[in-house]
């Protein structure tokens, strides 16, 4: 995905054309007062897709409207969509192929004179993925005449409209939806028959990329929804969503739900799924059940072999090139017991793999290849190493003869546990590529009983060590290497940038689990890493001695401690605010149900946005206040350029970032805030008083 989006940053003239939009309506003519259906209707290219309002990997499609005065434009309502997927079969997120439309409401003035013609205007804005994900953009407008006469009806859009999603309990559809750390269960009992059932989330703690274990017979069915472990669930959280199904004649449909969670006992006596027993029968998006063959066992000891050269793999295999190169020349059997110690690392990783993911696994949960990157810890705390690691090779601090299998501590026992470890490092990051051959091998490991799984693991970790086997049976080919010499210190060094690239890899990956807050820390923590390796390498420099020595050497190890500590990802807090994006047809809607409402305008980049936010919202008043009087909390996000953002900020006479309203409940107009804020500031502003010290 990351590939194409830079293209199109590159390019910014490109005209690309995998989806056509346009704004179709459903009726000829505009009706002074009444409803007018429209739909933006998207015609994708062959394998491409746009994506539903929960996308998953990407961003759901948006309407930003510029309408006549007295037009309203109410949000979009989204169809039934379906899984997205990569060329490798991989779940990528809920969208669109193919012709799709995306119907929404507008409402016209009452006061339009019949005979008149209006220009209904919009910007839309989408995301289109095929292997590589390209932002799209389209200027719409729509002319239509005004007639007090009825309208005739558009086929294409009111098809669309009749395919909607009903409400599940008024279609005569029973559900219950119970909830555990494991997962979510959702029970449910069908008016008539049904299959091949997927439930899309609404909410992000719902993981859309690990398949969804389903039982169904007849008008039954159980599914078991895995938890997104980068999400955090509110307390108050409900399913919402839409199950999506086949009815008994093969048509694809969906069923909005909005269900609280309820007690097992309970829900098991609202929807009665016993008969479907107490495993439920297969994995939504996943194959049969394979067996064990010596084609599988070709393709996991072919993927282990090309994951070296992989971009996640190879820089780890980097540092063990510098050493076999210091290494030749000298004694070959210290080139044998490396490559063995390296095999053996590499070995007891992937079974203890192996053996986790099957312990998980009979403990019901659904897991897939590289899971461990799923946690944010995790994730974290490799980006550390890699930095340290780069770091090391560039040379802004060195360790000790024991503490790496890198450089002269090859010739060392240290050395030896170094390559042991090297091994085991590589298999931590060789577990997000899925190289040719790989993925086939890693799809029959996942469904085969535990004992053929294990063979399965043993040849891929084979293949990832094979070139070091081959040197510890042959350890003369390590004369083809070039001799040592000075242009080895250049070498190490260059070898530093591929470790960095890692780092911003995984830095792309965390980026996708945390907030922003916790990125921002994540990202700090980096730097103070980076410092406090200095300020080590500073005091263990050759030559530096005394106290001075030793009190930049502690520093440095406690700079880096604290690094670890102030970024270690924690999960949100269940209190933490829910914001949704702004806009002025929102805001009409919230007035209307007497709402008080509150607006942020801010940007990433505006750090004093960033310390309002920490500073009233870290108060339990404020959140109290916030949770008990339902004050909806709009973000205006101006990161990037938004005219709708930059034109409303201009209509307050503003230019800047920070930017504040206050909407108290039943209030005409909102009230302005000052750039800094208080938790008084705010709270006082919603209740339509004067704060001390404020005019």
């Amino acid at each position: 995905m990351s590939t194409l989006l830079l293209l199109a940053v590159l390019l910014p003239g490109t005209v690309l054309a995998q989806v056509q939009a346009e704004l179709v309506a459903a009726q000829r003519s505009v009706q002074p007062g009444q409803p007018l259906q429209l739909a933006l209707r998207m015609q994708h290219d062959p394998h491409w897709h746009s994506f539903w309002k929960n996308a998953g990997t990407g961003l759901p499609t948006k309407l930003m409207w510029e309408l006549p005065p007295g037009w309203t434009a109410e949000a979009i309502q989204w169809p039934t969509p379906i899984l997205v997927r990569d060329r490798e079969g991989n779940i990528t997120g809920h969208g669109y192929e193919g012709l799709s439309y995306l119907p929404v409401r507008l409402i016209a003035p009452a006061d339009l004179p019949a005979g008149s013609v209006v220009e209904l205007k919009a910007q839309a804005r989408w995301l289109m993925c095929e292997t590589v994900c390209i932002p799209g953009k389209a200027a719409l407008s729509l002319r239509m005449p005004v007639s007090a006469e009825p309208a005739q009806s558009d086929e294409g859009v009111q098809a669309a409209l009749a395919a909607l999603p009903m409400p599940a309990a008024s279609e005569g559809w029973q559900l219950a939806a119970t909830h555990a750390p494991a997962g979510l269960t959702l029970r449910v009992a069908a008016p008539a028959d049904i299959a091949d059932l997927h439930f899309f989330p609404a909410d992000a703690f719902v993981s859309y990329k690990v398949p969804q274990t389903i039982g169904n017979r007849g008008a039954r069915a159980l599914l078991k929804l895995p938890l997104d472990p980068a999400e955090t669930m509110p307390a108050d959280a409900m399913l919402r969503g839409v199950l999506a199904y086949n009815d008994a004649q093969g048509v694809y449909r969906g069923v909005s739900i909005e269900l609280p969670f309820v007690a097992e006992a309970e829900a098991t006596a609202l929807v009665s799924t016993a008969d479907l027993g107490a495993v439920p029968a297969s994995a939504s998006g996943d194959g049969s059940t394979q067996q064990l063959s010596a084609l599988v066992l070709l393709f996991a000891l072919l993927g282990g072999l090309i994951l070296n050269l992989m971009p996640c793999v190879f820089p780890v295999l980097g540092l063990k090139v510098v050493g076999f190169i210091e290494q030749a020349g000298n004694d070959r059997r210290k080139v044998s017991l490396h490559a063995l110690s390296f095999t053996a690392g590499v070995l007891l990783s992937f079974w203890a793999l192996a053996a986790l993911l099957a312990v998980l696994r009979e403990g019901g949960q659904q897991l897939g290849w590289g899971f461990q990157l799923q946690s944010a810890p995790f994730v974290f705390v490799l980006a550390l190493v890699m930095l340290a690691f780069a770091m090391n090779l560039s040379g802004v601090f060195e360790v000790g003869m024991r503490a790496t299998g890198v450089g002269s501590s090859l010739q060392t026992r240290g050395g030896v546990a170094g390559s042991f470890f090297s091994g085991m490092l590589a298999t931590v990051v060789a577990t997000p590529c899925s190289a040719p051959f790989l993925a086939p091998a890693l799809g029959a490991a996942l469904a085969l009983p535990t004992a053929q799984a294990f063979i399965v693991f043993t040849f891929i970790a084979l293949g990832l060590a094979l070139p070091y086997l081959l040197l510890s049976v042959f350890p003369s080919l390590v004369l083809l290497l070039p001799r040592p010499g000075a242009w080895m210190e250049t070498f190490k060094q260059l070898m530093a940038f591929p470790l960095y690239a890692t780092v911003a890899y995984l830095l792309w990956v965390l980026a996708g689990q945390l907030q922003e807050a916790a990125l921002l820390n994540a990202l700090l923590a980096l730097s103070l890493l980076g410092f406090g390796l200095w300020l080590y390498g500073r005091g263990t420099r050759p030559g530096a001695r005394g106290g001075r020595a030793l009190a930049s050497t502690l520093a440095g190890v406690l700079v880096v401690l604290v690094a670890g500590a102030f970024g270690w990802p924690r999960a949100a807090t269940p209190e933490q605010m829910q914001w949704e994006p702004w806009s002025s047809e929102r805001i009409q809607q919230l007035q209307a149900e007497g709402r008080p409402v509150y607006v942020d305008f801010t940007a990433r980049w505006c750090a004093t946005c960033q310390v309002n936010k920490k500073v009233v919202f870290a108060s339990s008043r404020v959140r109290d206040y916030f949770r008990d009087n339902k004050v909806a909390t709009l973000k205006a996000d101006w990161t990037n350029a938004d005219p709708l953002i930059t034109a409303e900020l201009e209509r307050w006479n503003r230019s800047a970032v920070p930017f504040n309203l206050a909407y108290p409940a039943g209030a005409a107009a909102p009230r302005e805030l000052p750039e800094v804020l208080t938790a008084d500031i705010v709270l006082a502003a919603l209740e339509n008083a004067t704060p001390h010290g404020q005019d």
